[in-house]
């Protein structure tokens, strides 16, 4: 449970800004900074260009923000035409969140400012979570990086927490107890953190989480749709269209793990088809390193390709391409995207070689009546899943609306 002094109520500039809590004015400010978000800085005529707002307007409102601590103004561009503009940028000192991601194998927590740059980092590895550990970390964790921001530690605006809907799913695979597996599949974490803080915590799914982080601070710069896969312990995804995530009808939008490898066989005994998960994942490669006796972890870090590890490496990456190969061309007779984009928590030597191998394998795929994807790099990488945890609480307080905090430009 969170300490008995409760810590100051944060200010009133760091309440919810939007239109559903107090009217137009403080909507204008929440789209004066997610201009200011997405093209960095600009002078008080280009913001009033880009958001349709008058002059007088956006000057009201800049100086307002910049009073309230969030905006700020940088050096003064001479042009060779009229008076010197003053560009206006975000403060990173304006507002601060925090990202936990929650995982099979280990544990996050980034401390990101309003920028979205990364303050701080912990993390912790284990073999599965521990509840009775686990739970009391989190809150402990959480505690340490807020009140570590000393006199800004008001202006946390909350914490964003990143796991799979089902922490204990295909618990066989996993070498789990049922019993393991029911306690984490019964459990509302969210509301088990909640409980342990008075820090306001939200949830996402720790894949579209990832999502969430590519299409704010990665190739969402760029593409305007894509499916999305992140390659973890598990691999999983999301799915972007037209700038803005696409959830679902059950926030599992881009569940690749699950997507069949072949058809099912006729007949009450057959055995169920593999899944993409079975290829595809670090668990995987973890199994592979472990049959000859070598050190798990290195599926990781730069170790993978790296003698002695490689032979097992690169037996893993011929299977998984052709798993994630599969993926794409399935996706692709769905949804007709033009692009994908894949990332993991591997080291990018190791991203490179899949993505290369997976190139390789989408060439060998049949592709008649289809348009084949173009394949991307993602470009935030393994901190991305507790990244976009800690941009749910940015988004909550300071978007114009439910998904623009989510466009990329």
């Amino acid at each position: 449970m969170p300490d008995a002094e409760a810590p100051a109520r944060p200010p009133d500039l760091l309440r919810p800004r939007g239109s559903n809590q107090v009217g137009m004015r403080q909507f204008n400010e929440r789209t004066v900074l997610q201009a200011l978000r997405v093209h960095t800085s600009l002078p008080k005529a280009d913001l009033a260009r880009l958001t349709g707002l008058s002059a007088q307007t956006i000057g009201l409102i800049t100086a307002r923000l910049e009073e309230d601590g969030l905006i700020v103004k940088q050096g003064r561009v001479r042009g060779r035409i009229g008076q010197p503009s003053v560009p206006l940028a975000l403060n990173p000192d304006g507002a601060f969140a925090i990202g936990i991601k929650v995982g099979r194998r280990g544990a996050e927590w980034l401390l990101i400012d309003f920028t979205t740059q990364v303050r701080e980092r912990l993390a912790i590895s284990y073999d599965f979570p521990d509840a009775d550990e686990l739970l009391p970390a989190i809150a402990q964790h959480i505690h340490r990086l807020r009140d570590g921001l000393g006199p800004l530690a008001v202006r946390n605006v909350g914490a964003g927490l990143a796991a799979p809907f089902q922490l204990g799913g295909w618990h066989r695979t996993l070498g789990l107890s049922k019993a393991q597996a029911d306690l984490w599949n019964q459990m509302d974490l969210a509301a088990e953190v909640r409980a342990r803080t008075d820090v306001p915590v939200s949830f996402a799914r720790d894949t579209v989480a990832a999502c969430v982080a590519e299409l704010v601070g990665g190739r969402g710069h760029d593409l305007k749709s894509f499916l999305y896969i992140f390659v973890d312990t598990f691999v999983g995804g999301g799915l972007v269209i037209d700038s803005h995530l696409h959830t679902g009808a059950h926030g599992n939008a881009g569940a690749l793990a699950s997507l069949p490898m072949q058809p099912a066989r006729a007949g009450a005994g057959a055995a169920l088809p593999p899944q993409v998960m079975a290829e595809a994942s670090l668990w995987e490669l973890e199994q592979r390193l472990q049959a000859q006796g070598l050190d798990t972890t290195a599926a990781y870090d730069d170790r993978a390709l790296q003698a002695p590890f490689a032979a097992a490496t690169q037996a893993w990456l011929g299977s998984a391409s052709l798993a994630l190969a599969h993926a794409i061309v399935s996706s692709t007779a769905v949804l007709d995207l033009a692009d994908v984009v894949m990332d993991g928590s591997m080291s990018r030597a190791l991203l490179q070689a899949l993505l290369d191998q997976t190139r390789a394998a989408l060439a060998q795929c049949n592709w008649e009546g289809l348009w084949p994807p173009r394949l991307h790099g993602g470009r935030v990488g393994a901190q991305a899943c507790a990244l976009g945890g800690a941009m749910l609480p940015l988004h909550a307080n300071f978007a114009p609306d439910h998904d623009v905090f989510l466009k990329a430009g």
